[in-house]
This record gives structure tokens, sequence and C-alpha cells, in this order.
């Protein structure tokens, strides 16, 4: 039997570093926008949240992040949700994002 790729929480935390929300110039990650991701067998959770949570580009964002982390290694399956509790703010930028935002 072949040894199947297993994936990490790590690289599906890289590999979201690559989805952008269109109208800020920073990664879901380094936004704060992802609350939670876990990799079990091959199937990756991802749990994140939106800047407000009417954003129109949420459901875009999402199948961006699904499809990129969709291409990893050792993945078989992802879901992610959508959830606006806590409330995103500003506090959750990482100190990456704020360099980027000028915001440092």
């Amino acid at each position: 039997m072949a040894e199947t790729a297993t994936v990490t929480k790590e690289q599906v935390l890289e590999a979201l570093k690559d989805v952008f929300d269109p109208e800020i110039p920073v990664n879901v990650v380094d936004l704060g926008l992802v609350y939670g991701c876990e990799v079990e067998k091959g199937v990756v959770n991802i749990k994140m949240t939106l800047t407000f949570p009417g954003c129109g580009m949420g459901p875009y964002i999402g199948q961006q992040a699904e499809w990129r982390v969709a291409e990893l290694d050792g993945v078989e399956d992802v879901h992610v949700e959508m959830v606006y509790d806590p409330p995103w703010s500003p506090d959750l930028i990482t100190p990456e994002g704020k360099a980027l935002l000028g915001l440092d």
C-alpha cells in the first residue's frame, strides 16, 4: 500500500496566506480572519470570519480559501465555515499585517 501525504495545520495556514480580501492588500491569515483550523485524516475544517458580517465578498473569499487548501497534497476534503462571533476587529491583525497596512 502506497504511503499517502499528510497535510499539517501549518501547511494549511501557509496556503491561506495566498487568499486575500479583494478590497484589502493583506492575506486572510494576517488580517486575523482565520479563527480556527483543524486537520484530521486529510479533512480540513476552517473557521473564518469577515471584516464585517454583511461583506459581499464573503462567498468569494470562502471559495478562494477552499480552492487553495484543496490544492495541497494530502487534503481529501475542505470545509470552510463563516462565523461572526466574536466579531472581527483590527486588534486581530498580525504584526505582519499591520506592517503591510502601515499601521505599525
